[in-house]
Protein backbone atom coordinates (compact mmCIF):
# COMPACT_ATOMS: atom_id res chain seq x y z
CA UNK A 1 0.00 0.00 0.00
CA UNK A 2 1.17 3.45 -1.04
CA UNK A 3 -0.13 6.91 0.40
CA UNK A 4 1.51 10.18 -1.20
CA UNK A 5 0.78 13.72 0.13
CA UNK A 6 2.11 17.37 -0.43
CA UNK A 7 4.33 17.65 2.34
CA UNK A 8 2.99 20.28 5.07
CA UNK A 9 4.32 22.13 8.32
CA UNK A 10 3.65 19.97 11.18
CA UNK A 11 4.19 19.46 14.65
CA UNK A 12 7.23 17.09 15.94
CA UNK A 13 6.15 13.55 17.33
CA UNK A 14 6.07 13.51 20.44
CA UNK A 15 8.81 11.25 22.36
CA UNK A 16 7.48 11.59 26.22
CA UNK A 17 4.47 12.80 27.54
CA UNK A 18 0.72 12.66 27.73
CA UNK A 19 -2.73 13.93 26.35
CA UNK A 20 -4.61 13.16 29.28
CA UNK A 21 -5.99 15.79 31.58
CA UNK A 22 -4.81 16.22 34.94
CA UNK A 23 -6.08 14.04 37.44
CA UNK A 24 -7.54 15.41 40.59
CA UNK A 25 -7.57 14.47 43.74
CA UNK A 26 -9.61 11.80 43.68
CA UNK A 27 -8.41 9.95 40.15
CA UNK A 28 -6.12 7.31 40.17
CA UNK A 29 -3.43 7.85 37.93
CA UNK A 30 -1.86 4.91 35.77
CA UNK A 31 1.91 5.43 34.94
CA UNK A 32 2.58 3.87 31.98
CA UNK A 33 5.88 3.00 29.84
CA UNK A 34 4.88 2.35 26.12
CA UNK A 35 6.50 1.77 22.97
CA UNK A 36 6.66 4.63 21.04
CA UNK A 37 5.02 3.11 18.26
CA UNK A 38 2.13 3.80 20.22
CA UNK A 39 2.35 7.72 20.25
CA UNK A 40 -1.06 7.89 18.38
CA UNK A 41 -2.75 5.06 19.38
CA UNK A 42 -2.92 5.69 22.75
CA UNK A 43 -4.17 8.87 22.24
CA UNK A 44 -7.22 7.61 21.17
CA UNK A 45 -7.24 4.86 24.16
CA UNK A 46 -6.77 7.84 26.65
CA UNK A 47 -9.99 9.45 25.21
CA UNK A 48 -12.24 6.15 25.40
CA UNK A 49 -10.80 5.61 29.15
CA UNK A 50 -11.97 8.84 29.71
CA UNK A 51 -15.62 7.83 28.56
CA UNK A 52 -15.33 4.19 30.37
CA UNK A 53 -13.51 5.42 33.31
CA UNK A 54 -13.66 8.70 34.09
CA UNK A 55 -11.61 8.71 37.48
CA UNK A 56 -8.53 6.97 35.67
CA UNK A 57 -5.99 9.07 34.27
CA UNK A 58 -2.81 7.29 32.24
CA UNK A 59 0.60 9.28 32.35
CA UNK A 60 2.62 8.34 29.65
CA UNK A 61 6.04 7.93 28.70
CA UNK A 62 7.49 6.64 25.57
CA UNK A 63 10.67 5.09 24.25
CA UNK A 64 12.29 2.03 23.19
CA UNK A 65 11.03 -1.14 24.83
CA UNK A 66 14.79 -2.67 25.78
CA UNK A 67 15.59 0.73 27.24
CA UNK A 68 12.10 0.61 29.24
CA UNK A 69 12.50 -3.11 30.27
CA UNK A 70 16.06 -1.97 31.90
CA UNK A 71 14.54 0.34 33.52
CA UNK A 72 11.90 -1.20 35.15
CA UNK A 73 14.82 -3.45 36.63
CA UNK A 74 16.39 -1.09 38.04
CA UNK A 75 13.01 0.17 39.93
CA UNK A 76 11.47 3.07 37.58
CA UNK A 77 8.14 3.68 38.77
CA UNK A 78 5.65 2.33 36.31
CA UNK A 79 2.46 0.70 36.63
CA UNK A 80 1.83 -0.92 33.20
CA UNK A 81 4.78 -1.28 30.86
CA UNK A 82 3.25 -2.09 26.93
CA UNK A 83 6.39 -3.28 24.89
CA UNK A 84 7.12 -3.35 21.18
CA UNK A 85 8.43 -7.14 21.65
CA UNK A 86 6.60 -9.62 23.87
CA UNK A 87 10.00 -11.12 24.81
CA UNK A 88 10.98 -8.27 26.84
CA UNK A 89 7.42 -9.00 28.91
CA UNK A 90 8.78 -12.73 29.07
CA UNK A 91 11.99 -11.76 30.86
CA UNK A 92 10.78 -9.54 33.17
CA UNK A 93 7.97 -12.23 34.05
CA UNK A 94 11.04 -14.62 34.53
CA UNK A 95 12.45 -12.04 36.67
CA UNK A 96 9.70 -11.64 39.00
CA UNK A 97 9.06 -8.57 38.34
CA UNK A 98 5.11 -9.20 37.53
CA UNK A 99 3.05 -12.45 37.22
CA UNK A 100 2.14 -14.74 34.42
CA UNK A 101 -0.99 -13.64 34.35
CA UNK A 102 -0.66 -10.30 34.16
CA UNK A 103 1.15 -10.19 30.89
CA UNK A 104 -0.90 -9.85 27.60
CA UNK A 105 -0.62 -9.79 23.86
CA UNK A 106 -2.15 -7.11 22.38
CA UNK A 107 -1.08 -6.23 19.14
CA UNK A 108 0.83 -6.45 15.87
CA UNK A 109 3.56 -3.82 14.53
CA UNK A 110 3.98 -3.74 10.71
CA UNK A 111 6.90 -1.57 8.97
CA UNK A 112 6.80 1.01 6.42
CA UNK A 113 9.61 2.89 4.13
CA UNK A 114 8.48 6.55 4.28
CA UNK A 115 10.16 9.35 2.34
CA UNK A 116 9.92 12.50 3.28
CA UNK A 117 10.23 14.42 0.02
CA UNK A 118 10.52 13.17 -3.72
CA UNK A 119 10.58 9.39 -3.59
CA UNK A 120 12.76 7.39 -5.76
CA UNK A 121 10.62 5.56 -8.54
CA UNK A 122 9.99 2.52 -6.46
CA UNK A 123 8.99 4.15 -2.31
CA UNK A 124 9.23 0.85 -1.46
CA UNK A 125 12.34 -1.32 0.64
CA UNK A 126 13.73 -1.32 -2.75
CA UNK A 127 13.52 2.52 -3.15
CA UNK A 128 16.43 2.70 -0.24
CA UNK A 129 19.04 1.54 -2.39
CA UNK A 130 18.61 4.70 -4.94
CA UNK A 131 22.07 6.76 -5.31
CA UNK A 132 19.62 9.61 -4.72
CA UNK A 133 18.72 8.17 -0.79
CA UNK A 134 21.97 9.55 0.90
CA UNK A 135 21.37 8.75 4.45
CA UNK A 136 18.02 5.94 6.11
CA UNK A 137 16.98 6.41 9.65
CA UNK A 138 15.96 3.85 11.92
CA UNK A 139 15.49 2.65 15.11
CA UNK A 140 18.24 1.80 17.22
CA UNK A 141 18.45 -2.01 16.85
CA UNK A 142 20.44 -3.06 20.03
CA UNK A 143 17.42 -2.26 22.28
CA UNK A 144 14.00 -1.26 19.78
CA UNK A 145 12.09 -4.01 18.07
CA UNK A 146 11.46 -1.78 14.96
CA UNK A 147 15.22 -1.16 14.73
CA UNK A 148 16.05 -4.92 14.91
CA UNK A 149 13.09 -5.75 12.23
CA UNK A 150 14.34 -3.16 10.01
CA UNK A 151 17.89 -5.16 9.79
CA UNK A 152 16.24 -8.27 9.66
CA UNK A 153 14.40 -6.64 6.63
CA UNK A 154 17.23 -4.83 4.63
CA UNK A 155 18.88 -8.22 4.81
CA UNK A 156 15.96 -10.70 3.69
CA UNK A 157 15.85 -8.17 0.48
CA UNK A 158 19.27 -8.42 -0.34
CA UNK A 159 19.95 -4.70 0.78
CA UNK A 160 22.16 -5.13 3.54
CA UNK A 161 25.37 -4.11 1.99
CA UNK A 162 23.93 -1.39 0.43
CA UNK A 163 21.52 0.34 2.48
CA UNK A 164 23.86 -0.59 5.47
CA UNK A 165 26.61 2.34 5.24
CA UNK A 166 23.71 4.41 5.10
CA UNK A 167 21.82 3.86 8.29
CA UNK A 168 21.17 6.49 10.90
CA UNK A 169 19.93 5.11 14.26
CA UNK A 170 17.38 6.92 16.88
CA UNK A 171 16.67 5.81 19.56
CA UNK A 172 13.19 4.35 19.80
CA UNK A 173 11.04 4.44 16.38
CA UNK A 174 9.60 8.08 17.01
CA UNK A 175 13.10 9.39 16.87
CA UNK A 176 13.87 7.74 13.64
CA UNK A 177 10.74 9.22 11.97
CA UNK A 178 11.77 12.89 13.51
CA UNK A 179 14.77 12.40 11.52
CA UNK A 180 13.39 11.86 8.26
CA UNK A 181 10.26 14.49 8.95
CA UNK A 182 12.94 16.98 9.48
CA UNK A 183 15.81 16.00 7.10
CA UNK A 184 18.15 14.77 8.78
CA UNK A 185 17.48 11.49 6.62
CA UNK A 186 16.26 11.37 3.66
CA UNK A 187 13.70 8.16 4.10
CA UNK A 188 13.20 5.97 7.27
CA UNK A 189 11.93 2.11 8.08
CA UNK A 190 9.77 2.85 10.75
CA UNK A 191 6.39 1.80 12.40
CA UNK A 192 3.09 2.00 9.74
CA UNK A 193 0.95 3.53 13.18
CA UNK A 194 3.69 6.50 13.07
CA UNK A 195 2.66 7.79 9.62
CA UNK A 196 -1.11 7.59 9.20
CA UNK A 197 -1.84 9.33 12.04
CA UNK A 198 0.28 12.75 13.54
CA UNK A 199 2.37 15.09 11.47
CA UNK A 200 3.57 12.39 9.12
CA UNK A 201 -0.22 11.30 8.13
CA UNK A 202 -0.18 14.53 5.51
CA UNK A 203 3.24 14.01 4.17
CA UNK A 204 5.79 12.28 2.51
CA UNK A 205 5.20 8.52 0.73
CA UNK A 206 5.17 5.25 2.36
CA UNK A 207 4.85 1.63 1.48
CA UNK A 208 4.66 -1.15 3.78
CA UNK A 209 7.04 -3.74 4.03
CA UNK A 210 5.88 -7.00 3.27
CA UNK A 211 5.37 -9.18 5.88
CA UNK A 212 7.61 -12.25 4.91
CA UNK A 213 10.62 -9.99 5.06
CA UNK A 214 11.12 -9.41 9.14
CA UNK A 215 9.55 -11.53 11.77
CA UNK A 216 5.87 -10.58 13.32
CA UNK A 217 6.30 -8.16 15.62
CA UNK A 218 4.08 -9.42 18.47
CA UNK A 219 3.71 -6.79 20.76
CA UNK A 220 2.50 -7.53 24.84
CA UNK A 221 1.80 -5.52 27.61
CA UNK A 222 2.16 -6.43 31.59
CA UNK A 223 0.76 -5.12 35.18
CA UNK A 224 4.09 -4.86 36.99
CA UNK A 225 3.87 -6.44 40.44
CA UNK A 226 5.27 -2.77 41.76
CA UNK A 227 2.16 -1.10 40.07
CA UNK A 228 0.25 1.47 42.74
CA UNK A 229 -2.94 0.78 42.47
CA UNK A 230 -3.03 -2.81 40.41
CA UNK A 231 -6.94 -2.32 40.00
CA UNK A 232 -6.70 0.71 37.83
CA UNK A 233 -3.69 -1.04 36.14
CA UNK A 234 -5.66 -3.89 35.06
CA UNK A 235 -8.92 -1.58 34.09
CA UNK A 236 -6.01 -0.06 31.42
CA UNK A 237 -5.28 -3.68 30.44
CA UNK A 238 -9.27 -4.92 30.22
CA UNK A 239 -10.13 -1.74 28.16
CA UNK A 240 -6.99 -2.38 25.76
CA UNK A 241 -8.08 -5.69 24.76
CA UNK A 242 -11.99 -5.22 24.76
CA UNK A 243 -13.24 -4.69 21.11
CA UNK A 244 -13.47 -0.42 21.02
CA UNK A 245 -9.59 -0.73 22.59
CA UNK A 246 -8.59 -3.39 19.67
CA UNK A 247 -10.98 -1.25 17.37
CA UNK A 248 -8.18 1.63 18.00
CA UNK A 249 -5.47 -0.43 17.74
CA UNK A 250 -6.59 -1.38 14.65
CA UNK A 251 -7.35 1.97 13.09
CA UNK A 252 -4.10 3.33 14.33
CA UNK A 253 -2.35 0.95 11.93
CA UNK A 254 -1.94 -2.41 13.96
CA UNK A 255 -3.02 -6.23 13.52
CA UNK A 256 -4.56 -7.20 16.20
CA UNK A 257 -2.53 -10.92 17.96
CA UNK A 258 -5.14 -13.16 16.42
CA UNK A 259 -4.69 -11.77 12.85
CA UNK A 260 -3.15 -14.27 10.42
CA UNK A 261 -0.09 -14.59 9.33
Amino acid sequence: MIRAAVAAAAAALVLAGCGSPAAGPTDSVVRVAAASDLTFALDGLADLLAVEHPGIVLRVTYGSSGQFAQQLRNGAPFDLFLSADSAYVDGLVAEGLARPQDAFPYAVGRLVTWYPSLAPSDPGIAGLADPSIGTVAIANPDHAPYGRAAMVALESAGLGSVVGPKLVRGENVAQAAEFARTGNADAAIIALSLVIAGPLSDQGTWAEVPLDLYPRLDQSGVVLAAAEDPASAEAVRDLILSDQGRDVLQRFGFSLPDDSP
